[in-house]
């Protein structure tokens, strides 16, 4: 059982995590399954790795109905949690590597939680459609099916690329060097001209309840909060490190952590910041 454990929990994280959006969540599913396990015969296990992905599988759509509800009375903007993935040897390489960016998690929630399940197994994990439909009970065809219509259901062309959206650490080094300079017109010619930032405070921190659409009203947000770093009690400190995957920017007050910022470009330009602001989401950073 303890070398099923270290042999798969990184890839069952990385699925329910996906599944999921929530790193608590997904630690919780883990878990569960390797609790339920105790109980079967591991002789029989001709193949744990599909045995287990399906047991998480299973586990995170219950998890997916009882979040659904909760979102419904969600205050304000709601985003995945966002997870450290320092890119070194101590971290499991599975995690970092199938695991979508930022962005495209943000665009999972359009999906039911099959849809979900087979673009993650899919996309992310790198499954077969024959293995797809034996964890998610459906056809190989139907799987097929589903696939097409959450890249539709996300905005993704056949042709396009899902990996790709992540900043790299030069976009967000030049995005901090933009807000340094304090200039309108320098933040807003690194924004694409219908840039969206989502905030999520989750009611527990201040944050935009709404989406702020277009290049003006972003900059002047972005700058705003700029302006008023200087009030937090022995002022912030900012720092670039890896967060799923990619480089994200988390910003620190005597408190804490006070927001983490993740950045999405596309034709050379910004066209999504993410900010999650609730401590809540933030908690398991701490760990």
């Amino acid at each position: 059982m303890q070398e099923l454990y270290e042999q798969y929990k990184a890839l069952l994280f990385t699925l329910a995590y996906q599944l999921t959006g929530s790193a608590s969540d997904a630690e919780d599913a883990v878990q569960d399954v390797f609790l339920k396990i105790n109980d079967v015969d591991l002789a029989r296990l001709v193949k744990p790795r599909a045995y287990l992905c399906k047991m998480v599988t299973n586990r995170c759509r219950d998890l997916f109905k009882s979040a659904r509800k909760r979102r419904e009375l969600y205050f304000g903007q709601w985003l995945p949690e966002p997870i450290f993935t320092p890119n070194d040897e101590s971290f499991e390489a599975v995690v970092r590597d199938e695991l979508l960016s930022y962005a495209m998690l943000v665009l999972l929630e359009r999906l039911s939680h099959t849809e979900r399940a087979v673009f993650v197994l899919r996309e992310a994990l790198g499954f077969e459609y024959s293995d797809i439909a034996e964890l998610v009970d459906k056809s190989e065809a139907n799987c097929r099916k589903l696939f097409s219509r959450a890249r539709g259901k996300m905005g993704i062309t056949r042709d396009e690329q899902v990996h790709s959206e992540a900043a790299s650490e030069e976009w967000v080094r030049r995005f901090l060097k933009a807000l340094e300079l304090g200039n309108v017109d320098t933040v807003v010619s690194i924004l694409t001209e219908d840039v969206v930032l989502v905030s999520d405070g989750g009611g527990k921190a201040f944050a935009a309840v709404r989406p702020i659409e277009s290049r003006d009203p972003v900059a002047r947000f972005l700058l705003g909060l700029i302006r008023k770093a200087p009030h937090y009690e022995g002022g912030v400190h900012v720092e670039m490190t890896d967060i799923n995957g990619q480089t994200g920017l988390v910003v620190r007050s005597g408190e804490g952590i006070e927001v983490v910022v993740l950045i999405h470009v596309e034709r050379n330009a910004i066209c999504n910041l993410y900010f999650i602001r609730n401590p809540d989401k933030l908690r398991h950073l701490l760990k």
